[in-house]
């Protein structure tokens, strides 16, 4: 059975929860289209987290690697476009802040996504979750782990689809929070289950 390696962060900065943790917790194992779910929890480190999938990738061989983000803020489901090469942000869990800096020195200025964005979108739309294409990742982990599985799986010419999704807060979060539009936990699972099987369709 082929192998979709899901991953999901742990919480970090002033969030207490973090969503996509709890969804690829759920999401773990789950079968579709012949295809298996592999969840993985990333630590919110730049060096760590990146060390990690990628390690992850190399023991599973995934042919899809779907990671999720949290955006809060958002009210929608937001396939992610582009990565691009830099990081640059807000302290990470171990205080590590860096500025304007390359993800890798010799890599490209950017990636685009291979997933199919656009049905994504078109298909959660069609099944009632809100959803839309968003055109930048940020410079913070998300962008970060982006970048990092789409160059790695360029180099090395593995036949892996690759992206990003970030998702709004939960119910929990924003009760916790304060002042974030929020989706339920079943609403989330269920709209990046419905993200997966568009992408295993395709193969």
């Amino acid at each position: 059975m082929r192998k979709i390696l899901l991953t999901g962060f742990e919480p970090f900065l002033n969030y207490k929860i973090n969503p996509t943790m709890e969804v690829v917790q759920k999401l773990n194992g789950r079968v579709m289209n012949d295809w298996i779910v592999e969840s993985f929890v990333l630590p919110v480190d730049f060096h760590e987290s990146e060390k990690k999938i990628l390690e992850k990738v190399q023991q599973i061989q995934p042919e899809i690697v779907v990671s999720l983000g949290l955006a809060a803020g958002r009210y929608k489901i937001t396939p992610e476009r582009i990565a691009i090469n830099v990081k640059d942000g807000a302290k990470d869990n171990q205080g590590f802040a860096p500025v304007d800096q390359e993800i890798d020195v010799n890599g490209p200025d950017g990636y685009f996504s291979t997933l199919p964005i656009r049905k994504i979108t078109n298909h959660l739309q069609e099944v009632g979750f809100p959803a839309d294409i968003s055109n930048s990742a940020g410079t913070y982990l998300c962008n970060n782990i982006m970048y990092s599985v789409l160059h790695y799986v360029k180099n090395e010419k593995l036949n892996c689809k690759v992206g990003f999704i970030h998702i709004p807060a939960s119910h929990e979060l924003a009760i916790q929070h304060g002042n974030v539009p929020s989706w339920s936990i079943t609403d989330l699972t269920k709209a990046i289950e419905a993200c997966l099987n568009v992408i295993t369709l395709e193969g």
